[in-house]
């Protein structure tokens, strides 16, 4: 008998989520079940995925062998009192959301789960995302793998220990955004040098994509791939010492930092 995957939520990061595993893994759409509130986002998910609609939360918790709570830190504590005696026995429960900890997820729940707090990013949106997972103690080496692979069909996914999430939340769930006002500004710029604005934008995003694959792909030192662009009195020297004058460095890991700090807060 096929396994379901239950999707409690259908917003952006789910209907993300929802894609990568219906493109690039063995499950198929009929095997995603996804319950909402908001009737015209599961129509829509439907009539795009094929997925299946649920008429309540209830109803979905009652089937799912997987079960994604693709929803909003405040809604955590509600949805889980509601489902929390009606789950599928054996069924594994996956967490998206900042701040929710494992013992305070297994506490609402009331009695022993198989749980897996993850921290996806929005990139998942176009197959590039990266994941952190942090099974519990009940999940089994080969129920882990299988849910690893499952995040690993919209991008990369690694296991961290829960005491890292919060740096997780900073250099990967939050960075998006400073990597784009980073796009944005460097767009500036050459607007400001005279190129139209669409086309600054993409030799902008080409050549942080182009970049980032650099780290991953050949294994060097950022640093080091620095040095081959900076050449003896040329351009990209003069480039970065106006950054580091500016305090472009203190000011990403202030970022990370207060990233960090406000999600401690939250947990």
């Amino acid at each position: 008998m096929k396994k379901i995957i239950g999707f409690i939520g259908c917003g952006n990061m789910g209907q993300a989520m929802m894609k990568g595993i219906i493109a690039n893994s063995p499950y198929t759409a009929d095997q995603i079940h996804v319950a909402d509130v908001d009737g015209a986002k599961l129509k829509q998910a439907q009539q795009e995925m094929g997925v299946v609609p649920e008429t309540d939360n209830l109803a979905l918790a009652g089937k799912a062998d997987i079960l994604i709570l693709s929803i909003k830190p405040q809604f955590y504590q509600g949805v889980i009192a509601a489902i929390k005696d009606v789950v599928k026995a054996g069924a594994i429960i996956i967490t998206i959301a900042a701040g929710q900890m494992i013992a305070t997820t297994e506490e609402r729940f009331g009695h022993p789960i198989k749980l897996v707090r993850v921290m996806p990013n929005t990139p998942a949106m176009v197959g590039m995302g990266m994941t952190a997972l942090t099974p519990n103690s009940l999940m089994t080496a080969e129920e882990t793998q299988e849910i690893v692979a499952l995040f690993d069909s919209f991008g990369k996914s690694e296991i961290v220990p829960e005491s890292l999430m919060d740096a997780v939340v900073a250099v990967s769930g939050s960075s998006p955004a400073f990597v784009f006002m980073f796009i944005e500004a460097m767009a500036d710029g050459a607007v400001a040098a005279g190129m139209p604005r669409a086309q600054a934008y993409t030799f902008a995003a080409q050549a942080v994509m182009g970049s980032a694959k650099m780290v991953l792909e050949t294994g060097k030192h950022p640093g080091e791939l620095k040095d081959m662009v900076c050449s003896p009195a040329g351009t990209t020297i003069d480039a970065v010492a106006c950054l580091e004058k500016t305090g472009f460095r203190s000011a990403v890991i202030g970022a990370i930092e207060a990233c960090v700090e406000k999600s401690k807060a939250m947990s």
